[in-house]
């Protein structure tokens, strides 16, 4: 049980990119992205809102920081996934999500001051020659000559954009429990993605996009992580991290089945290439040192 709910999670989240895609044409991203979160905030509300007044007094003086975390996690994850999936294929955004684990690495060279080892350089390269492949359709000389596109674009600053929330909840380590943390960033991304859904063409909720909604915010934004931090609590985090990497797996097969999206040959050399790295990474990682101010990099 301890390792089915982990995987269950996984399962919900490729699931999501299958949403992500479906949702193009069906209902407006600022509207997909503000619904999510409000149905998971409504949903939420009655058990966490009682426990976080309690804690009041201990939220006051992060709030600042809450709301830099929303708007990296719930807005512009979230939200530049949606405009991408316009554009590109719910494989490919699987597997570029799938790089977010190197991305993390990278910029917590220069956030936490933290020296990888050589193992997890090496996963990291792996990793980014896997993008690479990836992002230029297996013609990685194009990447230099026309660049990438704009849905491309969007997916790598989504991931970016998560890979730094990571190393911000790292660095800031808020003493706030995570449930409770996770309720108040949600509640703080809602109120970020109202201007954008008011300015909206349209909001309507309709027979097709209503459960695209419905799944996003039930089951992907309230569901999984609660199975995903039962996981955590019950495994510990190298073992339930680990698990992860079927997340883009998991997304390759959904794709086919349920979108009919074709298997290019550059999909299995970057993906693989990419998730080999991380599995490099993981497999030959040793504890970060850092400088000699490592406790004012950690608080």
């Amino acid at each position: 049980m301890h390792l089915l709910l982990p995987i269950l999670a996984t399962l919900i989240w490729a699931g999501n990119t299958i949403v992500n895609k479906l949702s193009a044409g069906a209902i407006e991203p600022a509207a997909i992205s503000f619904y999510r979160w409000l149905v998971a905030l409504l949903v939420l509300t009655p058990f966490m809102l009682p426990r976080v007044w309690k804690l009041r007094a201990q939220v006051r003086p992060h709030w600042r920081k809450l709301i830099v975390l929303a708007a990296l996690g719930m807005v512009m994850y979230q939200s530049l996934a949606y405009f991408a999936a316009h554009s590109v294929s719910a494989m490919s955004m699987g597997l570029i999500v799938a790089a977010i684990p190197p991305m993390t690495m990278v910029i917590g060279m220069f956030v936490l001051k933290t020296r990888p080892s050589p193992g997890m350089l090496i996963g990291a390269l792996i990793s980014f020659a896997g993008l690479s492949w990836l992002l230029s359709g297996g013609h990685p000389a194009r990447l230099l000559q026309q660049g990438l596109g704009r849905g491309e674009l969007m997916m790598l600053l989504a991931a970016s954009s998560y890979a730094l929330y990571g190393v911000l909840v790292k660095r800031w380590a808020l003493p706030i429990p995570n449930g409770e943390s996770l309720y108040l960033q949600i509640l703080c991304g809602s109120v970020l993605l109202l201007p954008g859904f008011l300015l909206a063409p349209s909001v309507a909720l309709t027979a097709q996009n209503l459960p695209l909604v419905l799944y996003a915010g039930l089951l992907a934004s309230t569901v999984a992580p609660w199975f995903w931090m039962h996981g955590l609590l019950r495994l510990g985090a190298d073992k339930t991290s680990v698990l992860m990497n079927l997340t883009p797996v998991f997304t390759a097969v959904f794709a086919v089945l349920f979108l009919g999206e074709p298997l290019q040959t550059y999909h299995w050399i970057g993906g693989v290439l990419t998730l080999l790295g991380v599995a490099t990474a993981q497999a030959l990682r040793q504890r970060p040192t850092t400088p000699l101010r490592a406790q004012e990099c950690a608080s």
